[in-house]
């Protein structure tokens, strides 16, 4: 029932064109220790949809005096996550929301809510190989590598093995270096928790171990704070470790509502993730955020956030649960929807942005003035966040409130520059230095 009053008020709210002027991201909610407002509480939460408004030809997203902004390729169908191969070949996850089916009224107002959003098309389920052979930042080939998959996005290679995060499952691939098509079936190597219908939080990244021995996989919850009970959650809004000889897996880490941007940092070599925080607490909560991660760790979700900070609304309560709960890192904004993360590895960009993380803000809908639509990059010195997050790719959002695009997946081509998955657009854009 929650669920139903929120998508009938997103609706309400879209028709009525109810955006506020002020548009600009409240800086509340950012940095190793966020102001964490109040709670709010009410009837109808707001549902703000940013109403698509594509790129028209010409125009692009903005970044900071002294970089150049380029279409690396268009024409694709809603790209969310971007992997580099060893000999620099990027591929493309192409894969969209599905339509809840049944649920009755519900079902039918979340899929018009999403419909609005531009984020419910047919599913293109494929992996798309884009290659620039010379490195000059343009893209010489580009193909279908594996089609017919179920909503994938993370990639990792193993060896001869291309591994990719079906949001059921994840498969192996046999592969050679420089192959532009695989035809092969995929091997199920592990299932991961999946609900037909009404799937949640779909999304399934992946990364390897150093040795290559171990996958790690964020799996996001079904529901916002457990809302269909703890069952439905079994697996669920975690990390998990699996062990690759056997096919065994472990929760790595629990608590986290939906962990992506999974990464290696480069200098302390702990494993980072990105992860959404939940909605309908405010314009203002409960900030997303960036957090390394242990072996072990909980986060919070469903009964807290932010360490201690109890939700309400989470019943039965869980004090020793709560006890358990650690502190994030690094706050991102409230409903920014935070996803992808790269640590800066390059030589091409300036020195200043080396080893820190670059970070795709999808962008919200649970928030009066939108908040996210943006990349962002958060400083790093000896493998820890240094200084305030700064706008790097901005101009995803009109002054209105209209979306031109939406960023999710960040990676690094052969040449070093940022490329940055845009899936309103459908475009990945090339962030480089004018030459």
């Amino acid at each position: 029932m929650k669920r139903w009053v929120a998508a009938v008020a997103g609706l309400l709210a879209a028709a009525c064109g109810e955006t506020p002027p002020d548009m600009q991201d409240a800086r509340t909610g950012y940095g190793p220790s966020p102001a964490l407002v109040a709670p709010e509480s009410g009837a109808l939460p707001v549902v703000n949809v940013a109403t698509p408004a594509p790129w028209r030809a010409g125009e692009g997203p903005t970044a900071p005096v002294g970089f150049a902004v380029t279409r690396y390729a268009e024409g694709l169908a809603h790209p969310r996550w971007l992997y580099r191969m060893p000999n620099g070949d990027v591929l493309v996850a192409e894969a969209s929301t599905r339509p809840t089916r049944g649920g009755g009224l519900m079902g039918w107002v979340t899929n018009q809510v999403m419909r609005a959003a531009g984020a419910l098309d047919d599913s293109a389920d494929r992996i798309t190989l884009l290659r620039d052979a010379d490195g000059d930042g343009d893209v010489d080939q580009r193909g279908v590598l594996i089609e017919n998959l179920n909503q994938p996005f993370g990639m990792a290679l193993i060896g001869s093995h291309l591994y990719v995060g079906n949001t059921d499952a994840v498969l192996r691939f046999p592969y050679t270096e420089g192959q532009t098509r695989i035809d092969a079936p995929g091997e199920i190597v592990a299932r991961l928790p999946y609900n037909a219908g009404d799937n949640g939080h779909w999304t399934r990244d992946l990364l390897a171990s150093a040795d290559g021995a171990r996958l790690y996989v964020g799996i996001g919850s079904a529901s916002n704070i457990a809302d269909d009970g703890l069952e439905v959650e079994e697996g669920r809004a975690a990390i998990w470790e699996i062990d690759l000889a056997s096919g065994r897996h472990r929760i790595f880490a629990s608590g986290l509502r939906n962990p992506n941007g999974l990464a290696w940092n480069p200098e302390s070599g702990a494993l980072w993730a990105a992860v959404n925080e939940r909605d309908m607490l405010g314009d203002d909560l409960v900030p997303d955020y960036m957090t390394s991660v242990r072996d072990g760790d909980f986060f919070g979700w469903p009964w807290s956030y932010w360490g201690d900070h109890v939700d309400a609304r989470v019943t039965p309560a869980n004090p020793a649960m709560v006890a358990r709960a650690r502190a994030p890192d690094f706050a991102l904004g409230a409903h920014t929807a935070s996803l992808g993360v790269l640590f800066y590895t390059g030589a091409a960009l300036p020195a200043r942005y080396r080893n820190g993380a670059f970070v795709g803000q999808h962008g919200s809908w649970n928030r009066r003035a939108p908040a996210g639509y943006k990349v962002i990059f958060v400083p790093f010195t000896d493998g820890r966040p240094q200084g305030a997050a700064e706008n790097f790719l901005t101009g995803f959002i009109t002054e209105d409130g209209r979306a031109r695009g939406r960023p999710v997946g960040v990676a690094m081509d052969r040449a070093g520059a940022l490329l940055v998955a845009d899936d309103l657009g459908n475009i990945v854009w090339r962030v480089a230095p004018e030459s």
